[in-house]
């Protein structure tokens, strides 16, 4: 599905109701399956979370010991179920995915189960998915693993490790990547009574059988999300707002970045007692050239990135290595198309720099990659010209309702 984006301008007020965060969702239906008693509210309903969702459920109502799921595009449910089918002793579980998550390297993550004397072998490609699993009982506690490497393996360790008999201590190695994801994971642990410490690179989590809560926990919504409203609400006029639910001020999510960062754009964010935000368009002077480390938020790389573009900003963006195993090159993506629109941009692996461009090239049909954030982050453009995005239903990936909630706003949009 392609869709024509005409310019537009947006609505002044909207209000916008995003679902729960999918990197929240998918850590607690994991933990969820391992604890039952838990009670989640405001599930992700992104295409991960629903894969997630699916696999575990299917796992606990098949009878047999041999198991073989098809994870599709779903990163993260490829690495927390690596982990997860890990400990389920008896089990033989192969995962596997679509010809990009094939592509995503796995071998640090199989590492470390292997220092757990986990069997898992790779069925194809060394390093790589499909892979086969043999769960198994864990006595051993302690796993080495280099600090900078993507928070997803370090996270998928930790969700399992209060159902390892001895728990588990974990040493990192160097600078730590993504801190915000890894203490999103810690906090969740906090939170359903697993005591874990985090201290000179040092992370350990105490073995716990049962977890009792007397509540539900509720899910807050995804600041990924959020971010394409606030590159909205930068490109659009001033007094534009556009209200989202539900958010907290103390976020455990890194991408909440984005209420410091878009200051730089003129966009303020007031947290209301609704748990709502309101994304405000203020003036504000604007900067030539902005610099930004997103080492603790990669995913918002690319929004910022368009967002620049689109108001004739100077940018460079630092700490961006994980992107370059994502849904796609996310670097090498937004080069590419990025230029086709008239951008002068050069990246590295661990970096963007984009220059202040004059031009921007009309009815330009943007590829996607399947890769849900770069439909997104290029689709507020639609506020300065005609745009094409290309495979637009890859937005389900983690926003299913994207489109319709830019209608809402006044994007006018077509089918082509």
């Amino acid at each position: 599905m392609n869709l024509l984006l005409k310019k537009t301008i947006a609505k002044q007020q909207t209000d916008i109701i995003v679902t729960g965060s999918k990197s929240e969702t998918n850590r607690l239906l994991l933990l969820q399956s391992l604890f039952p008693n838990i009670r989640l509210e405001n599930i992700s309903k992104s295409d991960d979370s629903e894969v997630m969702l699916k696999v575990l459920e299917t796992f606990k109502n098949n009878q047999t010991n041999t198991h073989h799921f098809d994870i599709h595009h779903a990163g993260t449910a490829m690495r927390f179920l690596t982990a997860y089918f890990s400990i389920q002793e008896g089990h033989e579980t192969v995962l596997t995915g679509s010809q990009r998550m094939q592509e995503r390297p796995i071998k640090i993550l199989v590492d470390a189960l292997r220092q757990l004397d986990v069997a898992i072998d790779y069925v194809n490609n060394e390093g790589f998915p499909p892979i086969r699993i043999k769960g198994k009982k864990i006595t051993k506690n302690k796993v080495t693993l280099k600090a900078d490497v993507s928070s997803q393996y370090v996270s998928a360790l930790l969700l399992i490790a209060a159902k390892l008999e001895n728990g588990l201590e974990l040493h990192l190695e160097g600078e730590i990547t993504s801190v915000p994801y890894l203490k999103m994971t810690l906090t969740l642990l906090d939170e359903i009574g697993i005591a874990t410490s985090f201290k000179d690179n040092i992370i350990s989590v105490k073995p716990k059988e049962i977890v009792q809560l007397d509540r539900s926990l509720v899910i807050e919504s995804d600041w990924s999300s959020a971010s394409y409203f606030y590159s909205i609400i930068a490109l659009s006029n001033i007094g534009t707002e556009i209200t989202l639910s539900s958010y907290k001020k103390s976020s455990l999510q890194g991408d909440a970045a984005l209420a410091t960062i878009y200051k730089e754009f003129g966009v303020e964010t007031i947290f209301n007692v609704s748990n709502t935000i309101t994304l405000k368009k203020v003036s504000v002077s604007k900067k030539e050239t902005l610099n930004f480390d997103l080492n603790n938020s990669p995913d918002i790389a690319q929004t910022i990135a368009v967002t620049c573009f689109g108001l004739g900003i100077s940018c460079d963006l630092y700490g961006l290595h994980t992107l370059k195993i994502k849904e796609t090159d996310r670097l090498e993506a937004l080069q590419i198309e990025l230029t086709k629109l008239g951008a002068s941009i050069s990246v590295t692996n661990t970096s963007l720099h984009l220059k202040v461009s004059h031009q921007m090239n009309e009815n330009c049909a943007i590829k996607t990659y399947q890769d849900h954030r770069m439909a997104m982050a290029f689709a507020p453009l639609a506020l300065r010209i005609n745009i094409i995005i290309e495979e637009a239903e890859v937005v389900s990936k983690s926003f299913p309702t994207f489109w319709e909630d830019l209608k809402t706003i006044g994007f006018s949009i077509e089918n082509i």
